[in-house]
Formats: structure tokens, C-alpha cells, sequence
């Protein structure tokens, strides 16, 4: 028995479909938290005395700005995995599966050989043991790409 076709041919030849765009808006904000935080809104634990970040509402939540950097970052690749994104059909599957698979590897590894003395890699002086979930993380979004693979 076939498939039943739930994409319509104009969504596969398109390249910017709705959900395609939504995808990179959510990786877009979820890098640009990131960002905005670590250098803004974390302010400069080092100095003495420690330098508090500028916007209090941001500053006061702490590590988990990088929860919510990196999982609008996670969900946005997830959504790009549908088949109606270029990511999520033909040779786009099994480059997001192993570019998520290989992500997730080298940020492992880079923890590991670097775990000794963190405070020169930004985002992973902060992570801390964190920095294998992130890792992980990465490895289970590849999963998602790979459950589209035909």
C-alpha cells in the first residue's frame, strides 16, 4: 500500500514555504538569544566586584537563557525536518541528520578535551556538565531528520 500524499507538489518545488520560514525565524531567535545574552545580558562574571548584566529581566533568569537559546534553536531544526521544508526531503534529510549528528559530536568532544580549563571557549565556560546535554540535544534532533530518511 502507498503513502498517502499530504504535501501538495506546489509545497515540494517550493523553497520558502510557511514552515519553512517559521523554522529559520525560530533558529534566528534562538542564535540571537544566545548571543544577546552572553555578551549583554550576562554581564561580566570575572570582575571584581561582578558586573550584572543590563537587562535585569533577562540577567535575573540566569542559566536559563541558554535553555531558551538553544531549544528555539532545537525546535526550529525539528520544524525544518517536515517534507515540505527543503531540509526535511530528498538529500536535505541526510544533511541535517548528520550535520545535527556531527554538531552534537564535535560539541562532546570539544567539551571533553577542553573540560580542564573552560573559561577561553564562550557559552561552554558557562554550561559547565550542561555542555553534554547540548550535545545530546543536538544528536536527538539528527534523530528526528533520520525518522524522515526514505
Amino acid at each position: 500500500m502507498s503513502k498517502s500524499p499530504t504535501i501538495t507538489s506546489e509545497e515540494k518545488t517550493s523553497l520558502f514555504t510557511p514552515r519553512f520560514v517559521v523554522a529559520l525565524v525560530l533558529m534566528a531567535a534562538g542564535i540571537g538569544w544566545l548571543v544577546f545574552y552572553y555578551v549583554q545580558g550576562r554581564g561580566n562574571p570575572l570582575a571584581f566586584p561582578p558586573v550584572d548584566g543590563s537587562p535585569k529581566a533577562v540577567s535575573d533568569l540566569g542559566l536559563w537563557n541558554y535553555a531558551i537559546g538553544f531549544g528555539l534553536l532545537m525546535v526550529g531544526l525539528m520544524v525544518s525536518a517536515h517534507p515540505s521544508t527543503p531540509l526535511g526531503r530528498g538529500r536535505g534529510v541526510v544533511v541535517g541528520m548528520l550535520g545535527c549528528f556531527l554538531v552534537g559530536l564535535v560539541w562532546i568532544c570539544t567539551f571533553y578535551i577542553f573540560s580542564d580549563d573552560l573559561s577561553g571557549l564562550p557559552v561552554f565556560n558557562d554550561l559547565g556538565q550542561w555542555n553534554l546535554v547540548v550535545g545530546i540535544a543536538f544528536m536527538a534532533v539528527g534523530f528526528s531528520f533520520a525518522t524522515k530518511w526514505e
